[in-house]
């Protein structure tokens, strides 16, 4: 049997999870992760949205180690990050104390996990959709986790950037980004089989195999549309908090953005959503 075929035959969700519990002492242990403050990870358009947080009531889903998460909490809300990942769960209580609620859950269910509670803000994204098969269903668990009047908002990776690469063809600009892979999801599960994780550190000793599906930005507005969210605000931006590729350059909040030369592109999104 070939490492492709194996792969074939693990259960996706299952896979991702596992691969997830082996990446977290390795992220956990990162210049990554550890060098930089939990306020790092905010682009500024965020705050623009999410506003004041103090004495609200916000859900932090798919959290990995709770980097974001924190930053909620020391902004006075009352902070509480779901993941199915024990591992990545285990070294986010060590890094956030007392100060953040964790639950260990699959988002599907997190609901129940939640004991059907509800929040002001539901927070998500930066590497979150690409790991859900079913947008829609989804989007109907978090439309519940939402009190009337609350905000959804996703920062997440443009469906763009998944699609480029620097693969120039010989004799071509090697700084030429190309379209290399799929911007919608019409091609169904993406299987990857690497030791690689994408921090500084040791390759992934175990649980190599991981899953994804790719979600255009038209999969991820209906899918909220059709749970009943209102859409109130899209943002295109095209710095990332790491440079994804060697040719990106710092800005002065320490992310990165392509030189003035290439073409503007966006790498990231923000999008809100209310509940009615």
């Amino acid at each position: 049997m070939t490492p492709v075929d194996a792969v074939d035959r693990i259960d996706p969700l299952r896979a991702n999870r596992d691969n997830w519990d082996a990446r977290a002492p390795i992220h956990a242990a990162s210049q990554f992760y550890r060098g930089r403050d939990s306020a790092f990870w905010f682009a500024p358009f965020e705050w623009d949205v999410l506003g004041d947080v103090r004495d609200r009531d916000v859900l932090h889903l798919q959290c990995h180690l709770g980097t974001e998460t924190i930053e909620f909490a020391k902004r006075g809300a009352r902070a509480t990050g779901l993941d199915f990942s024990p591992e990545s769960l285990r070294y986010a209580r060590e890094l956030a104390g007392d100060t953040v609620e964790y639950v260990c859950a699959d988002v599907h269910d997190a609901v129940t996990a939640l004991s059907n509670r509800q929040f002001d803000i539901v927070y998500t994204g930066k590497g979150a959709l690409c790991y859900l098969p079913d947008l829609p269903r989804w989007a109907a668990v978090t439309a519940d986790l939402l009190r009337p009047g609350a905000l959804l908002y996703i920062v997440e990776f443009h469906p763009l950037l998944h699609a480029l690469d620097l693969t120039p063809p010989p004799g071509a600009d090697p700084e030429a980004l190309l379209l290399t892979d799929d911007y919608l999801g019409t091609h169904g599960t993406k299987a990857r089989n690497s030791p690689r994780t994408y921090t500084d550190g040791p390759h992934l000793p175990t649980a190599t195999a991981a899953f994804e599906w790719r979600h255009g930005l038209g999969d991820v507005i209906t899918a909220l549309l059709s749970a009943g969210l209102r859409i109130t605000a899209l943002h295109e931006s095209d710095t990332l908090p790491w440079p994804r590729w060697p040719h990106m350059r710092p800005t002065p909040t320490g992310w990165y953005r392509l030189p003035p030369e290439s073409p503007a592109l966006p790498l990231l999104y923000g999008l809100a959503a209310t509940k009615p």
